[in-house]
């Protein structure tokens, strides 16, 4: 069973602020017409001792963002650059979001309270600053499934209707709009590295390499890694083991995450913002989620490849710290740290005891091809097979060695068809919101999902893994 993080009393701390002169911008939230409170995640909440406010604090401190007691006494809209399918973009940085917050959970793990759509800042550009209440559903179904198909996310913290009428262009407008609040493990983005390189910034780029090894510590490199105790190429080691994970997490979750840009690449490891997500309809390498990746550059079976090159634009901007060799050894790690992590997630899915990564490889490839000639979801795939049942042919060869876990025995595993989150059934679920304001079906399916999280238990991670 998924073990349930422990509850925790309210602490704030803002080591943040140190680094605010030259990392962000202190705004202003937007003033909302009104604030209607639509959803809470009293779960998340617990986890650093915010859910014992009542609605009226709720809606003050997360629809009017007054500041939390002894926190961050004004928003900060952080600055970065990035690359945003493959282009450098030098003009970007939280424009419609901000660092609201910041506060330890019961493990002592720094975790930040950030936004989307509180308003207009510094970055905006052309934009108004705004999201939709659709696009605050999407965000809450996509976190919640995926925290359930273990992987390390943000959390949808709350989501706020704001009463505003946006124009879009890739949805009927007017349509509606929100405020959400997610909880994260840090907003450090590999895009803040590259826009410290491109300023030349030397200084301050080694204090945010000190901010990161402290806030989101990890194992040491290996015994023969070149130049591992230079801080820089520590937190290069850190940050390919944890994008190795997150890519092999995505694939296991048969999820799509559309935009895999630097600036939405987290240095903690940590999968947040979620624009036009998809899951696998079935096993396709070249299924795509945004409508503007003409190229596939984001397609389902390139997001390694994706996680792969960010991670080698965070060894470019690390040059300014270190020589090149270090960094691009902790680079060449990618590859066999993502395939263990395949292997390993894979068989956490599927609910049998990992046998090592050479058998775990095969076991994967058997898989891979049964799902590529049944045409089957991944979701009904690992459904129908939990534990090693009902396999045929060679994929019943393939998992003959294998043992169930005891994971298998959640009655979910019982239910005639899986949970999944296809295209389909997040329109309907945004329907009955938009036509009759009818919430109830989105309650049941957040319901319907932590249930299926708690059937698959608590996910494997590598060693030091900030999620863990």
């Amino acid at each position: 069973m998924r073990e349930e993080p422990q509850a925790a009393s309210y602490r704030a701390d803002t080591p943040i602020a140190a680094l605010a002169d030259w990392l962000g911008d202190p705004v202003a939230p937007a003033d909302f017409p009104q604030t209607v409170l639509r959803f809470r995640n009293d779960r998340a909440a617990a986890q650093v001792g915010l859910d014992g406010l009542d609605e009226d604090q709720w809606l003050r401190h997360f629809g009017r963002f007054a500041p939390l007691a002894d926190n961050l006494p004004q928003p900060l809209a952080l600055r970065y650059h990035g690359h945003q399918f493959r282009v450098y973009n030098p003009e970007i940085g939280d424009g419609r979001g901000f660092l609201f917050a910041q506060l330890r959970d019961a493990s002592g793990r720094l975790m930040d309270l950030g936004t989307k759509g509180s308003g207009q800042t510094p970055w905006s550009r052309a934009g108004d600053g705004r999201l939709t209440l659709k696009g605050a559903v999407r965000e809450i179904l996509a976190t919640e499934m995926l925290e359930a198909l273990g992987v390390y996310t943000s959390r949808t913290f709350s989501v706020i209707e704001t009463g505003e009428e946006l124009q879009r262009h890739d949805e009927p407008s007017p349509t509606r709009s929100a405020v959400l609040v997610r909880l994260n493990h840090g907003h450090i983005r590999i895009g803040t590295f590259q826009r410290l390189l491109a300023l030349e910034d030397q200084d301050h780029m080694a204090a945010l390499v000190d901010y990161c090894l402290a806030q989101f510590p990890g194992p040491p490199p290996p015994e023969d890694a070149p130049g591992r105790d230079e801080p820089a190429v520590r937190l290069m080691h850190h940050v390919v083991e944890r994008m190795a994970d997150l890519a092999a997490s995505y694939m296991i979750a048969g999820f799509v995450h559309g935009v895999l840009n630097t600036d939405n690449m987290n240095v903690s490891g940590e999968s947040f913002d979620y624009g036009p997500w998809r899951f696998l309809p079935r096993w396709d390498p070249g299924f795509t989620a945004a409508y503007f990746d003409h190229s596939g550059l984001y397609a389902f079976g390139r997001q390694p490849e994706a996680l792969h090159w960010n991670c080698g634009q965070l060894a470019v901007a690390l040059r300014l710290l270190v020589d090149a060799p270090p960094l691009i050894a902790a680079l060449e790690r990618f590859g066999d740290l993502y395939m263990a992590a395949v292997g390993r997630r894979w068989c956490w899915r599927l609910g049998v005891a990992s046998r090592g990564v050479e058998a775990d490889t095969a076991l994967v490839a058997a898989c891979e091809k049964a799902l590529l000639e049944s045409g089957e979801a991944p979701d009904v795939f690992f459904h129908r097979h939990r534990g090693g049942r009902a396999a045929e042919g060679a994929l019943a060869e393939a998992l003959a060695s294998y043992q169930a876990s005891d994971s298998d025995r959640h009655p979910y595993w019982r239910d005639p068809a899986p949970q999944s989150m296809l295209i389909d059934e997040v329109e309907a679920l945004w329907a009955a919101i938009d036509r009759k304001d009818d919430w109830r079906p989105l309650e049941d399916k957040i319901a319907a999902i932590r249930r299926m999280g708690e059937a698959h238990g608590t996910p494997p991670a590598p060693a030091g893994h900030p999620g863990g």
